[in-house]
């Protein structure tokens, strides 16, 4: 991908004084990321007077986006500035989020240590993975550079906005015939590209061209713009498909090492292989959560900020409960005295 210059306010020294009470040098959850989930986590926890500390590389996958979109009340609103407001609102409930990448994490005793790139080592009783993860788009020039604006991957992020233009469809895959069908809703002006996706089904075909899709089999050799502006894509020959957005289906690769070095175990799914959850984000790692696309291949940001809220609602009743068990425990060595 291609350099991104637009960055998340606040300083990694940026702090309040805390009213929560000491705890020695152990948090009670630190969350690994701080996009749309990582930082609902947060939100919660903090709320909650637990000592988060959330570690962020300062990268979300939807950066390079200008807009969100089906995102309720903030259709329309900058990704970037979603997670600054997010900041800002996990720092003003006593919530630390430190600007720096992990690169290991390890159980411990009683907990989880992680270890970030300045060799700080970080302990906690539970750990949230909200590392999310990352497109990698065909090697087409002039596709990177155009990868949130003119070039884009979901139609229920970008669909509504592309109504009656004409619309190419990037397929990756047979199995990426689908979201032909998807975008065919917003435009009849739809041409499926299909060389990297190789020959499709005679069934698919049919069916495609019956709904007034154009199919090009030639391969795509370049992005053609107007300035900053996308205006088709040139094939093989020199002929050029005029377009007016572009429609990608990039490989999707969760960026889930702190997962895999706690032995977390995965499951396939139709986008590769993901981390196992439960319904609460919980992994098969007794005390670790996975949430937004570290979990979910399909996560959205509204689906993103809920996994995180979710799993936080569940890391707090689990850590109420062992703290009602340790007084329990203490009340009756007392009345044994």
């Amino acid at each position: 991908m291609t350099s991104d210059t637009r960055t998340i306010t606040g300083s990694d020294t940026e702090h309040r004084t805390s009213t929560l009470p000491p705890s020695g040098d152990r948090w009670d959850v630190i969350i690994i990321g701080g996009g749309a989930a990582g930082l609902s986590a947060a939100l919660i926890l903090a709320r909650a007077r637990r000592r988060v500390l959330v570690l962020d590389g300062g990268q979300p996958r939807n950066r390079f986006a200008p807009h969100m979109h089906g995102v309720l009340s903030r259709d329309g609103y900058s990704p970037i500035d979603l997670v600054n407001d997010g900041y800002h609102e996990v720092r003003a409930a006593d919530g630390v989020i430190r600007n720096t990448r992990v690169v290991e994490t390890r159980a411990v005793d009683d907990g989880f240590d992680v270890v970030t790139d300045s060799g700080a080592v970080e302990s906690a009783r539970r750990l949230i993975v909200a590392t999310g993860a990352r497109d990698v788009l065909p090697d087409i020039p002039g596709l990177v550079e155009q990868w949130g604006r003119g070039v884009v991957a979901c139609p229920y992020c970008d669909g509504y906005e592309a109504t009656g233009r004409a619309i190419g469809v990037l397929l990756g895959s047979a199995g990426g015939v689908h979201k032909a069908h998807m975008i065919l809703p917003y435009s009849p002006n739809l041409t499926v590209f299909t060389a990297l996706a190789g020959p499709l089904s005679a069934d698919d075909r049919r069916l495609l061209e019956h709904r007034g899709v154009r199919l090009e089999d030639r391969a795509v050799s370049r992005v053609v713009v107007d300035g900053d502006t996308l205006t088709g894509l040139a094939l093989e020959d020199d002929t050029v498909v005029p377009l007016d957005v572009v429609f990608a289906e990039p490989a999707l690769v969760p960026l889930d090492d702190p997962l895999r070095q706690l032995g977390a175990q995965r499951v396939d799914s139709p986008m590769g292989q993901w981390a196992e959850v439960d319904a609460f984000g919980r992994t098969s790692v007794a005390g670790v959560w996975a949430v937004g696309n570290a979990a979910n291949p399909g996560a959205l940001v509204p689906i993103a900020m809920g996994s995180g809220a979710t799993a936080a609602l569940t890391v707090n009743g689990e850590l109420i409960a062992e703290e009602v068990a340790a007084a329990s425990a203490a009340l009756a060595e007392e009345r044994k005295g």
